[in-house]
Formats: C-alpha cells, structure tokens, sequence
C-alpha cells in the first residue's frame, strides 16, 4: 500500500510516485478496453457478413469472450478507483498506445508500442476465447498485421 510523504515543515503533502501494481492496472485497462471493442466489432462483423454457415456458434463464442472482457475491465476498474487511479486521456497513434493517467496527484503516462501491445492482446485474446496460447495458426507477421486491421 502507497504512503503520502510528510514534511516536517508546514509544506502540502507530497505524491508517492504510482507503484508497479498500479501502473500494470493502467496497461490491463488499456489492453482490455481495446480487446472489449475487438470482439464487440468482430460479434457484429460474423453476425452481418453472411459468409459463416453456422454465424450463430462463432457469435457465442466471441460473445463470450466479450463478456469477460466486460466483467474483467468492470473488476479493473474497481481496482482503479480503490487505488485513487484515473486514466484522464487514451491516444493511439502509429507509434503505439498511449494513456495519461493520475495517482494521488501524481500525473503520467504510459506509451506502449504496437507491436508489444498487439501481441499481449492477442495472447489474451487466445486465453478469453478459450484457445491453447502455444498455437496459432497465422505466421506471427501476418497475425500482427491482420491485428492492426482490426483496431
């Protein structure tokens, strides 16, 4: 648990820098927030393309790695609120991710490159949807490509 410093003196408190636990509640927020509209668009995408014989057991499936995604980002942010923790502004760009965030007055950010956050993503995925995250069956290049056409 995070203490505030006290001076001695007559000074206001001064801010803990925000702690490795709450910076990775940061990068869960983020991760889930995109892998939450990812499954969302794709639910919709297999539901309205025609070209799936049986739509209805991809949908469930997606479905339900939507819903813990859902239930998942709720519990983080719990989290975040319990640890004082607001994310003030979420940019993408074609560098990567990045969140400004606040911590008991402390202000930063956090810059996630494309490349590790699409990967986390897709390892999380895999695990939502109930795959093995030792197979996959794109090459990893493709797969990462195919990823960026989807955020």
């Amino acid at each position: 648990m995070a203490t505030t410093k006290r001076s001695t003196l007559n000074t206001p408190l001064i801010p803990e820098d925000i702690t490795k636990d709450e910076k990775s509640l940061v990068r869960s927020y983020l991760l889930l927030t995109f892998i939450h509209k990812v499954f969302e668009r794709d639910c919709r995408v297999i539901g309205k393309s025609g070209l799936f014989k049986t739509p209805q057991l991809y949908m469930e499936l997606v479905s339900g790695a939507t819903k813990k995604t859902s239930l998942m980002l709720q519990e983080v942010t719990r989290e975040l609120t319990a640890h004082n923790l607001k994310i003030t502004t979420v940019r993408q760009d074609q560098r990567g991710v990045e969140a400004s965030y606040s911590c008991r007055g402390y202000a930063g950010e956090m810059n996630i490159p494309w490349p590790g956050f699409r990967n986390e993503m897709m390892l999380r995925m895999r695990a939502y949807l109930g795959l093995n995250p030792e197979l996959n069956v794109l090459p990893r290049e493709e797969a990462v490509e195919q990823m960026a056409l989807s955020i």
